[in-house]
């Protein structure tokens, strides 16, 4: 499995940089660099093109032996199973972060674990999902969205669309602020209650869902006119994107506490952002619609 899972994140990360290299225009920078504590990785990241300001796919390979700290920060209770802190973890990450604010950011990563040698009941566990975080609201876009990542989920026993999806919810919320990062879609940790299997399968099944599920709303919003205004307000929601990433994204806190790669792990932050002092969103406008679902995630699937 670990090196069935390597192979299959390797193969979604060219075909993602294939048509985000055919859109945009422009290659990636890649890199790729090993761990001194064990494995390593390759990251390539898209700028300078008309259609991102910043795009990052990277996937990883590694091993080693956790820290306590690093293990408590992967949640699901995973820190109490007892002394064995040995580790495999492989898995694709990628954020993209358009220029236009009518164009949404789209973050998914999919990744297999294992304690020790992964034979131990709850040694092993597949996780993942992806989220749509625009700066305007487009209902189409949510719901197209959330189908494609609906569909893949119902064709395998081991998902449950409904859970993930409100999983994907209370995961991405900012405490601070009282609100979500975006509109969601799914997450989901621990998957481990079918064959080895069954459940790459379904990460599988997710992962090569990802174009469809992002690229038709990317083109029907890549080209609309925008004011500055928009574009200000685009960067104080890459603000709360910031925000989550560094307050709360465990990811983020597995990363720096494994000894990863910095430019890896902070691909994920938009080249720009803003924190304006006291911003209010005016009543009745495009960014209060957007706010209201933010802090009230609906059902964008009946």
């Amino acid at each position: 499995m670990r090196q069935k899972m390597s192979d299959m994140v390797h193969r979604i990360q060219d075909e993602i940089c294939q048509a985000l290299r055919e859109i945009d225009g422009v290659d990636f920078r890649e890199d790729e660099w090993t761990r001194e504590e064990g494995g390593g990785g390759r990251s390539r990241v898209f700028s300078g093109g008309e259609l991102f300001e910043k795009a990052g796919v990277n996937v990883s390979v590694v091993h080693g032996t956790l820290s306590p700290q690093a293990a408590k920060s992967m949640g699901g209770g995973h820190e109490l199973e007892g002394t064995d802190l040995d580790f495999f973890a492989t898995g694709i990450s990628l954020v993209l972060h358009p220029k236009n604010p009518m164009a949404p950011t789209v973050h998914a990563n999919y990744r297999y674990f294992e304690r020790g040698e992964g034979e131990k009941p709850g040694s092993w566990w597949f996780g993942g999902g992806a989220d749509l975080t625009p700066s305007y609201l487009f209902e189409e876009d949510a719901i197209h969205f959330h189908q494609i990542n609906k569909n893949a989920c119902d064709r395998h026993k081991v998902a449950d669309y409904d859970k993930f999806k409100k999983w994907c919810d209370d995961y991405f919320y900012i405490k601070h602020r009282g609100e979500r990062r975006g509109l969601g879609g799914i997450f989901f940790d621990d998957v481990n209650d079918a064959s080895r299997d069954e459940c790459f399968d379904f990460v599988t099944d997710c992962a090569e869902s990802f174009l469809e599920s992002y690229l038709p709303i990317l083109n029907r919003r890549k080209d609309l006119q925008y004011s500055e205004e928009q574009k200000e307000w685009q960067q104080i929601r890459r603000g709360r994107y910031v925000e989550f990433n560094l307050v709360y994204d465990r990811g983020t806190t597995f990363g720096l506490t494994t000894s990863g790669r910095i430019e890896s792990i902070l691909m994920s932050l938009p080249l720009t952002s803003r924190w304006e002092y006291c911003h209010e969103v005016n009543p009745g406008s495009e960014e209060e619609r957007l706010v209201k679902v933010l802090r009230n995630p609906i059902d964008w699937i009946e």
